[in-house]
């Protein structure tokens, strides 16, 4: 059960200007996961596609030949090209049949999490072809024009008692070539299968104010 990671980071972003540098820990935020990867049981290397000098460097400083740079090239760069098209291109570059995508706005994922997702994921292979990350919702949501989704106001059951839905938190993909490429070049695969991460440590860095509640709980970690 050996596994590829791949660790994509833009230099800039929108939101949180030079988030992946920013500091956490006394670090910058990408060797969080960065860290818990590489501890894996399952993964061999980790590959970091970017496209900052900056991070690159970095990596190599820090982390030596456990990590793979691959220069993401100029077509695609940018805010708006799609992460399936970076991860075609890290497909192209890389050896092996088996990968995990994340991010490094995820810095509560642990080890055990992502050991025992990949282990379901190959557990699985020959009914699923893929696996994605989700958050569970069992409470009572509505559309934009507050019609109910999930429920009947008339019914009023309780919340414990809902079906659950589950939101898509990008924490981590995991899927093979083949499946990548039978589903139109698409990181969820045609068959997918679920995994269920806890709400706390899936919680993903967008905005300013995030990072102040993921260091609050990292630092809370061995707690959680």
């Amino acid at each position: 059960m050996k596994i590829i990671a791949l660790l994509p980071m833009k230099g800039n972003s929108e939101r949180v200007p030079n988030k992946n540098m920013r500091s956490f820990d006394a670090a910058p935020l990408y060797h969080a996961i960065l860290k818990v990867l590489l501890t894996s049981e399952h993964i061999e290397k980790v590959a970091i596609d970017t496209d900052s000098d900056i991070i690159a460097d970095d990596a190599k400083e820090h982390f030596g030949e456990r990590v793979i740079i691959i220069d993401r090239p100029e077509k695609i760069r940018g805010d708006f090209v799609s992460m399936n098209t970076i991860i075609d291109f890290d497909l192209s570059q890389l050896e092996g049949e088996h990968f995990l995508q994340t991010h490094s706005t995820n810095p509560l994922v642990g080890r055990t999490t992502i050991d025992a997702a990949i282990e379901k994921y190959f557990k699985h292979l020959e009914t699923y072809d893929s696996l994605f990350s989700v958050t569970r919702f069992q409470t009572r949501l509505y559309d934009k024009d507050a019609r109910p989704i999930n429920h009947d106001p008339n019914e009023l059951l309780r919340t414990q008692d809902l079906e659950a839905l589950f939101e898509e938190n990008s924490n981590f993909y995991l899927f093979s070539k083949s499946a990548f490429y039978n589903a139109d070049k698409k990181r969820i695969g045609l068959k997918p299968q679920l995994f269920e991460v806890n709400r706390l440590e899936a919680v993903d860095i967008d905005e300013p104010e995030d990072f102040k509640l993921a260091e609050l709980l990292y630092s809370h970690k061995g707690e959680l």
